[in-house]
């Protein structure tokens, strides 16, 4: 009688540990297609790949202007902001060509190299840009990234999604499938023992 509770017991711990398994499977299968269809477009988009040294020529703050440039967007999200115009001297080609924080500043509004968030207060936002002008101005030299294939004469501060970013991304799910397949081939060895076992 102990022994069928115990084969009982056995067999429910085993069912509940294959549907762990299964289940981290398939909820690493969903992030990989989340972030096949968030964040890979992004990075195989963008065309800013190659790394090398800016040094800044002026970092100028114009009259305001409104955000975000961009079709469709609601009267509510459009704000008017400082506009900074940071330009810098590109030193792998020698050109004068306009910086801008990353990808999506561009799209945003092409006029300007950041794009606040939208904050209630205003003179926080014209702090912020003041500080990140004087910064620039402070700190000449710097990393920057810029398209080797020519098709964008500007260049960005940071990217949204660096390589490493990418690998940190699918890091998880990576972790969460390989602990999943691990749980599931533990349980087929245990089954496969309990049987060998029994028929000896």
């Amino acid at each position: 009688m102990l022994g069928k509770k115990l084969v009982t017991a056995q067999k429910r711990g085993e069912t509940r540990a294959l549907c762990l398994g299964l289940g981290m499977v398939a909820c690493s299968m969903m992030m990989y297609f989340f972030i096949g269809i968030t964040i890979v477009p992004f990075y195989t988009k963008s065309v800013w790949t190659t790394e090398t040294v800016c040094k800044v020529l002026k970092a100028n703050i114009k009259a305001k202007v409104l955000c975000p440039n961009s079709e469709g967007s609601e009267d509510e999200d459009i704000f008017p902001y400082p506009c900074l115009q940071v330009w810098v001297n590109l030193t792998a080609s020698g050109q004068e060509v306009m910086l801008y924080q990353t990808e999506d500043t561009l799209e945003r509004n092409p006029k300007c190299s950041y794009v606040p968030d939208k904050l209630e207060n205003s003179k926080e936002v014209k702090a912020r840009i003041e500080t990140i002008a004087s910064n620039f101005k402070k700190y000449h030299t710097f990393l920057c990234y810029y398209d080797p294939g020519g098709t964008q004469t500007n260049v960005i501060l940071s990217r949204l999604y660096p390589p490493k970013g990418l690998l940190f991304a699918f890091l998880w799910p990576t972790l969460m499938f390989t602990g999943g397949c691990l749980i599931i081939v533990l349980v087929k060895i245990s089954q496969y023992v309990s049987v060998l076992s029994a028929w000896q």
